[in-house]
């Protein structure tokens, strides 16, 4: 994703204002089930072992050397992580906009200084239609991570957004924002609500199948129909519920509690995350995965390896935002 700064001229950009959240208590990583319908989707049980990352015993990541990692963390200035997004600013961009920044697709962008890269956009249907959402591959070891970091959808978009859940196989889907967030939109309610009452779209009719609501993040497990040939594909919808706008979440082990079970259950296609823009939230949920992979298989996680995350993922946005990966 690309960022271009610009005067406002009504559009606005998420995830790149300051603020200060009074939010942030302490929670705890397990609260109780709020509420779920039929069979419980997952238990807290379950959740609790999801959340044991276990290194190679005799590996960088045991004993003392992790303490030395940890400790090598905690001296980071974050004045140093913050000038290092500065310096992330002025890098010269690797690909145009032009396809994100044609008329036609203007109504289409959330925000206007926000756009894909032509060469990583995500195309949908036959005729490679545009919708605001950029492939990420991110090498672990001899795997390949696979995203699809977007921006919430809008109502004008919402179609084109199951289109490409479709035609990308994807069967997870992460929301790391609220619809409403500061008394702003930040994301159109694009999945269906009710158990018995489908949501319709020009090619797909969506079913609610099953939801438990966690403390912490819902679950919900949709399936998607095709109308014209009856085919069917389930995707579940995991949405992330403490992560205050322009803050940090108000609990890292939830945070990756949540990634640990986006992780288990996903078994095809990229992984869709979108937050409002599709940039800050988005970027710190990738950046983390990546690094807990790299963890598990005892690979090399460099504090400052620009070339590898920050680059790539200039889009976090945020400084406050850019300090949580490091968290």
């Amino acid at each position: 994703m690309k960022t271009e700064h610009s005067q406002s001229d009504g559009w606005s950009s998420d995830e790149v204002e300051d603020g200060d959240d009074d939010d942030n208590a302490s929670q705890p990583l397990l609260p109780e089930t709020v509420r779920y319908t039929g069979r419980p989707i997952v238990s807290e049980e379950e959740l609790a072992r999801l959340a044991v990352i276990s290194p190679s015993k005799n590996g960088q990541y045991s004993g003392s050397r992790v303490k030395a990692l940890i400790h090598a963390l905690e001296q980071l200035e974050k004045q140093d992580l913050i000038k290092e997004f500065m310096a992330l600013e002025h890098l010269k961009p690797s690909d145009n906009c032009l396809v994100g920044k044609a008329h036609e697709n203007r109504k289409k962008n959330r925000y206007r200084d926000i756009l894909p890269y032509d060469k990583t956009r995500v195309p949908v249907g036959e005729n490679e239609g545009y919708i605001n959402a950029s492939y990420i591959r991110m090498k672990v070891g001899t795997e390949q991570l696979f995203y699809i970091s977007a921006q919430g959808p809008l109502p004008g978009t919402q179609d084109n957004f199951w289109q490409m859940v479709w035609e990308n196989k994807s069967d997870v889907i992460a929301m790391m924002t609220q619809e409403v967030e500061r008394g702003r939109v930040k994301c159109h309610k694009y999945w269906p609500e009710k158990l018995d009452v489908p949501k319709e779209t020009s090619r797909y009719q969506l079913h609610l199948d099953n939801y438990q609501m966690l403390g912490y993040f819902h679950i919900k497990v949709i399936k998607m129909v095709e109308k014209e040939s009856g085919d069917i594909h389930f995707v579940k919808h995991l949405k992330f519920t403490t992560w205050p706008d322009h803050g940090t979440p108000h609990s890292s082990e939830q945070l990756v509690c949540f990634m640990r079970y986006m992780r288990a259950v996903h078994a095809k296609g990229p992984i869709i995350v979108h937050c409002s823009a599709g940039i800050g939230r988005s970027g710190v949920l990738i950046c983390t995965d990546v690094i807990l992979s790299l963890i598990e298989k005892d690979l090399s996680v460099s504090i400052l390896n620009k070339h590898s995350i920050s680059t790539k993922l200039k889009a976090i946005g945020h400084p406050k935002v850019k300090v949580c990966v490091y968290k």
